[in-house]
């Protein structure tokens, strides 16, 4: 008989129902509501390093691509061969295959990431010296022989369109060459001429025919601008007891005639023209440009330069000043961002911290009950892992591909988007989501419990632990601030790990202080409601005294939805302070460079401006106002004082009063009354042997030191007077940052308008034509133009595109966190009301009740977020300086030193405002939606408490 099995020595029975797929098909809402905001989340985090990479190589790639052609190009000149060989020898050195080859392969050894393109490759021979045209014939302005450049660029052919005689061959006994049109027309050139210049070797001179005249084709191209001598010629001046003017050309010519300048006078080199390509480069590759450079122009790959085209060779270009150009200014906002990026990221995890809670909440009683059953933390916890990780994962995951579909490298290059900051990002999106509920349910459920005792912010006590924490954030924040104010966000402080840490903590500052804020505002939150509550008793009905009383008991877990609110608030105030600075910085520089809306003067100083042009401008749509000006420059000052004074030059500025007043207090720049300079009654050429006349004047700073208080004279070319300072100014519209003398122009003995500042028009087209009907050499500036021409690099755009991502989406996380924060106590509010209209509650009170049960906390976070706001600005904005952000220059080269963070109203009180109707609609909504349910579940004996 055989032995039967006893049933304990059997394994377990496999469960029917897997734990995941059960709980994932009993609570789908749950699941893909967590799913979204993953996605949601995940996206951001995994596009914001992609997006980031592209403006800066978008940033890189235009400012190269932008520059000038003889700025951007890499020249690689060396000595023809020596004059140690036999001229047939040296001749042999120069053959066009000779230099091509040379060309091909100094391009083949330039070191990464330096690439060429080959179309835009010139090679020759050159003079570096101009030598004289010794032809009588050639035209001699102040008798001054003409200088000539003779070069032999490779591909003329191609870069050029003849159009009389043909191109040139020759040899070097017998040198031909071809001139551009406009060189045969100031030089009185044409097919057959012979220009003879000056012999090296033997009196006699060399002659150069020229066999055609050419037009350059793409006259802008790097192939001509690189060397516009050879393509225009220029009336040069010589400067000496008197100006003299003499003519400077050139001849081109062909590659087997390149040779023949070895016979001139004008110290030949051999040349080797190389155009970078940008399309290859990333913003990432910027330092090792720089170095590649460095390395071309006087390091290890000059030694293998070298060894191709000769021991004299040498590299030269300003692309290294481009690049060091461009990391100046990205290193200058990329600090800027990162306090955004910091800002957003916190409000992030902690709407994932949030959701977390949430889904705790709702699966209390279960988790609960479970853990009394004897289910260990660790099963808890593994359990509750996979149901998250089966959610957040592929939602990770597909938020993955799609910022790398979205978000993809600028202008087609070939650079390429590195994909593991973004598989970090994601990945830490899903970490945070997946860890969120098994250990904030292992932390709750640590020990088992049949039910939950009251969890409000009146009777919470907080703990060691939180008080510790709360310290060391504290400490944290202090230190951030005090770092932020003294090293600025652009100081990247000692090098290595350590430095790098520091100034993530500094752009970490704002989010602590608002998190500080948060945790203060959770301490005193029930202070205000005891307050309230007092008197509230006095009213008559139960729904303002039940509410706040229900506010009061708000779970201590509400720690976390108003910590989103205040960072989310913290976070668009600060960004939209940074918004409102960069827009006002440009504005006021705009303003002080044109003066007015608009401009009006001549392309050289001291123009006139014609008769009725300012009746003409008055009567132009859209114009408001005019001020006309007489300005000159250059006035020497006197000194009273001492008669060894170094001299000392102002503009002088003749203004109409009543005009130029509200001009300047319609700026801000420098307004007076207009009764300061009052005029004399003496102006005119009637009065100019009145030379004791005294104008009143208002004067810059350092003008009025020099004039001191008493009346002094100055030697004009509008007269000959006196003037005495009666104010003091530091600017004004009329002149931007020069020192300047303001004076009445009606006293003025020689009157004559050299400039207008209008008021009112946008756009400059009917302005320009009522300019053109008077004359075509006066100068139209628009603030709006000049304005726009301070934004011309990806690197301020892409900023400022981060920064307006990081106020919508700290919007849409502040939203989320208003509903989160609603939905947790959903089902407890809903029962509440329901009992609650067993005894007699409307509909209508039911809308109060839930409404003034949610504001509480939505105006204390509102009134929290502006306060931290206003006061984080003013307390970082010593560190932080906007001017690269705002102006595409360094200070010194914009009207504005520069540009201080300043808080923004709008910024801090739209979003506060919002926060609390955002919040208000939501609770109308779920009363509106809890008076449409039956309540017969929630009246059942023995449920929710």
């Amino acid at each position: 008989m055989s032995r039967s099995r006893s049933p304990r020595s059997e394994k377990p029975a496999r469960a029917v129902a897997p734990w995941v797929r059960t709980r994932l098909r009993t609570a789908p809402w749950a699941a893909a509501s967590l799913a979204s905001l993953v996605l949601a989340t995940a996206y951001l985090a995994a596009a914001l390093p992609r997006a980031m990479d592209a403006y800066e190589t978008e940033g890189l790639r235009h400012d190269i691509r932008t520059a000038a052609p003889r700025n951007s190009v890499l020249e690689l000149t060396a000595e023809p061969p020596g004059l140690e060989l036999d001229l047939p020898v040296r001749e042999a050195g120069l053959a066009p295959a000779v230099l091509r080859k040379q060309r091909d392969e100094a391009r083949a050894l330039l070191p990464e990431p330096l690439r060429t393109d080959p179309e835009q490759t010139v090679h020759g021979l050159r003079t570096v010296k101009r030598v004289d045209g010794l032809d009588p014939w050639l035209p001699r302005p102040d008798g001054i022989s003409p200088e000539l450049v003779l070069s032999s660029p490779s591909g003329l052919k191609e870069h050029t369109a003849l159009r009389e005689g043909r191109l040139p061959a020759g040899t070097a006994r017998a040198p031909e060459a071809v001139v551009t049109v406009k060189t045969a027309e100031a030089l009185h050139l044409k097919p057959g001429s012979v220009v003879h210049v000056p012999g090296r070797v033997s009196a006699e001179p060399i002659a150069l025919t020229v066999t055609g005249i050419v037009e350059p084709r793409s006259p802008e191209s790097p192939y001509w601008a690189v060397e516009p001598l050879l393509r225009t010629p220029v009336l040069a001046p010589l400067v000496g007891d008197e100006i003299k003017y003499y003519w400077q050309g050139a001849l081109l010519l062909s590659p087997t005639s390149a040779s023949a300048v070895l016979s001139t006078t004008g110290e030949p080199e051999v040349f080797f023209r190389y155009l970078p390509t940008v399309g290859h480069l990333t913003g990432r590759d910027a330092d090792r440009l720089g170095a590649a450079l460095d390395s071309a122009a006087g390091g290890p790959d000059l030694v293998r330069l070298r060894q191709v085209v000769g021991p004299t060779g040498a590299l030269t270009t300003e692309l290294d000043s481009i690049v060091d150009s461009y990391g100046s200014m990205r290193g200058a906002i990329e600090p800027v961002v990162a306090v955004a990026v910091f800002g957003i990221g916190a409000v992030a995890a902690v709407v994932l911290a949030m959701t977390g809670g949430l889904f705790v909440a709702r699966r209390d009683s279960e988790l609960a009950l479970i853990r009394s059953r004897g289910a260990s933390l660790t099963g808890i916890g593994l359990r509750l892992l996979g149901e998250t990780s089966a959610v957040a994962v592929p939602a990770a995951a597909l938020a993955l591909g799609l910022a790398v579909v979205t978000v993809r490298e600028p202008d087609g290059g070939s650079g390429g988007t590195p994909l593991l900051p973004s598989v970090l990002a994601a990945s830490a999106v899903a970490l945070v989501a997946m860890l969120v509920l098994p250990l904030r349910a292992v932390v709750v459920h640590r020990r088992p419990r049949l039910h939950g005792g009251r969890d409000d912010l009146l009777t919470a006590r907080p703990s060691r632990r939180r008080t510790v924490v709360e310290l060391t954030l504290l400490v944290l924040a202090v230190g951030a601030v005090a770092s932020l104010r003294l090293r600025g966000t652009g100081d990247s402080g000692d090098s290595g790990d350590s430095g790098d840490s520091g100034d993530h903590l500094v752009s970490a500052a704002p989010v602590l202080v608002g998190l500080i804020a948060a945790m203060v505002l959770v301490r005193i939150y029930p202070l205000p409601l005891r307050w309230a509550a007092r008197p509230a008793r006095r009213l008559r009905g139960a729904v303002g005294p039940l509410a706040l009383a229900r506010a009061g008991r708000t779970s201590s877990a509400g720690t976390l939805p108003l910590l989103a609110l205040v960072l989310a608030l913290t976070t668009a105030a600060f960004g939209g302070s940074v918004l409102a600075g960069v827009a006002d910085a440009r504005d006021r520089a705009a303003l002080l460079a044109t003066g007015a809306d608009a401009r009006i003067d001549g392309t050289v100083e001291w123009t006139p401006l014609p008769a009725g042009l300012t009746e003409a401008v008055r009567g132009t749509a859209g114009v408001r106002d005019v001020a006309p000006l007489q300005t000159e420059y250059g006035v020497s000052l006197p000194s009273p004082h001492s008669t060894s004074a170094q001299p000392m030059s102002s503009a002088l500025v003749g203004v109409e009063p009543d005009s130029y007043t509200r001009l300047a207090r319609r700026t801000g720049f420098g307004p007076f009354p207009a009764a300061l300079l009052a005029s004399t009654g003496k102006g005119g050429k009637e009065v100019a042997a009145d030379t004791e006349r005294v104008l009143p004047a208002i004067a810059s700073p350092s003008v009025a030191e020099r004039l001191g208080g008493e009346p002094q004279e100055v030697v004009t070319a509008a007269g000959v007077f006196r003037v005495k300072v009666v104010a003091v100014r530091s600017n004004t519209p009329a002149l931007s940052g020069a020192d300047f003398l303001l004076v009445n122009g009606a006293d003025l003995t020689h009157r004559a308008n050299t400039a207008l500042l209008v008021t009112g028009p946008e756009g400059g087209a009917a302005l320009r034509a009522a300019v053109r009907a008077k004359s075509d050499d006066l100068l139209v500036s628009m603030r709006t133009e000049e304005r726009a021409g301070y934004v011309d690099s990806p690197l301020q755009s892409g900023a400022e595109r981060m920064y307006l991502g990081a106020i919508g989406a700290g919007a849409g996380f502040a939203v989320v966190a208003v509903l989160l924060s609603l939905m947790q106590s959903a089902p407890e509010r809903t029962t509440l009301l329901a009992r609650l209209r067993t005894m007699g509650l409307t509909r209508a009170q039911g809308r109060r009740l839930l409404g003034l049960e949610a504001l509480p906390q939505a105006v204390l976070a509102a009134i929290g977020g502006t306060l931290v706001g206003w006061a984080t600005v003013p307390l970082l904005a010593p560190g932080i300086d906007l001017f690269r952000l705002a102006l595409a220059t360094t200070p010194g080269f914009a009207p504005l030193d520069s540009a201080p963070l300043r808080a923004d109203p709008w910024s801090l009180v739209v979003p506060a405002i919002a926060v609390v109707l955002i919040t208000a609609v939501a609770a109308a909504g779920q009363a509106w939606w809890a008076g449409r349910r039956g309540s017969i579940k929630e009246l059942r004996a023995g449920d929710a408490r």
